[in-house]
């Protein structure tokens, strides 16, 4: 790939990064339909990806700026709970893949909170490749593979529901497509993203916390023993903490 243009460069990596999103859904391909208490562990497992997931958000927020990241954090604080109040009044009219109702709500919440996610890896790609190429090419692969236990969660919240795995691998890739979109722009204008990467990173965090709290384990202990959603929980953030450490 040395004789790309640097521009096409970027955004072959940052594609790279979307489409691994989608791997995520591979362990799922022998789950049909499952008891619901399988769906609550499913929900806490979840929680734990995306808890871990914004852990590592927030200390690579605050090792750029932590008034920026805090500002972030709040942001996506008000916006994920503006965005489940609207979706909320419209439960009956809204619809994903082969969701509806609450179902349907709660994957977009999920879905949402991914893709703004996503804005922020894809200025993280961008910023990196203008350091050097070899930097890039390193972020890029370690977004990479980050992404495929976040593509994990996005397919726990669809799959035990009936939707096809195939399905949930596109939506996961979905949710990752700002990633080579924003990356260009990052890349071209280094000196512009940079100081928004840490407010991006916060804004993400803000939203994976509540949506966690607020929707994910709620519900799993609605329909399985708390005891049992709790050791999914807890399981599901070693894993990522621990993953993000190897990778790191």
């Amino acid at each position: 790939m040395g004789d790309l243009p640097p521009v096409l460069l970027v955004f072959l990596y940052a594609l790279l990064t979307a489409l691994a999103t989608g791997l995520g859904a591979l362990p799922l391909l022998a789950m049909r339909r499952v008891p619901e208490r399988v769906l609550g562990l499913a929900n806490g497992a979840a929680a734990g990806l995306m808890i871990g997931a914004s852990f590592g958000l927030v200390f690579e927020g605050l090792a750029l700026s932590m008034p920026r990241t805090i500002l972030g954090m709040g942001l996506g604080l008000v916006a994920i709970m503006v965005s489940q109040r609207a979706l909320h009044d419209r439960e009956g009219h809204v619809g994903v893949a082969d969701l509806a109702g609450a179902s349907a709500r709660k994957a977009l919440l999920i879905l949402g909170v991914m893709t703004a996610h996503s804005f922020a890896e894809g200025i993280g790609v961008g910023v990196s490749f203008g350091s050097t190429v070899e930097f890039g090419v390193f972020i890029s692969l370690a977004i990479a593979v980050h992404n495929v236990p976040e593509g994990l969660a996005i397919s726990l919240a669809m799959v035990p529901r009936g939707v096809p795995v195939w399905r949930a691998a596109w939506w996961s890739v979905f949710s990752s497509l700002p990633q080579p979109l924003m990356a260009i722009p990052a890349f071209l204008f280094v000196s512009v993203f940079e100081p928004i990467l840490p407010v991006g990173l916060g804004l993400a965090a803000g939203a994976m916390l509540w949506m966690a709290q607020s929707e994910l384990l709620p519900e799993a202990t609605e329909v399985a023993p708390k005891e049992q959603v709790a050791t999914a929980f807890t399981l599901a953030l070693m894993a990522m903490l621990a993953f993000q450490a190897l990778i790191g």
